[in-house]
């Protein structure tokens, strides 16, 4: 069974650069659909960024366009999502997750999901 594993959150000046690991165990990742979610507190879990099987990108959030990129290291059975020019309106929990099929519509189509790493940006 596949299980996810995230790294990389911190506490981060605006205006910083972070990435963010998802490593996986029990399966390859070059095989699921793979995203990144977060929540921030009392708001609801969206999605940030999705990569396909074949290397599709869907971006769900305007705002992290040019600033957020996903990408994955098959030979470290990874994926990464480098984060930069960072807001305080990104801060939020982080979660990989996947998908055996395709990337979904919505954050909480993934099939499977990780712990979580927080992410925090303040001055």
């Amino acid at each position: 069974q596949l299980q996810l594993v995230e790294s990389g959150g911190d506490l981060v000046q605006p205006g910083g650069s972070l990435t963010l690991s998802c490593t996986g165990a029990g399966g390859t990742l070059d095989s699921y659909a793979i995203g990144w979610t977060r929540q921030a507190p009392g708001n609801e879990r969206e999605a940030v960024l999705c990569i396909s099987t074949d290397g599709g990108i869907t971006i769900y959030i305007n705002s992290v366009h040019g600033r957020f990129t996903i990408s994955r290291d098959s030979a470290k059975n990874a994926v990464y999502l480098l984060m930069n020019n960072l807001k305080p309106e990104d801060t939020g929990v982080y979660y990989c997750a996947a998908d055996a099929f395709s990337c979904p519509g919505y954050a909480r189509g993934f099939d499977t999901w990780g712990q979580g790493t927080q992410v925090t940006v303040s001055s």
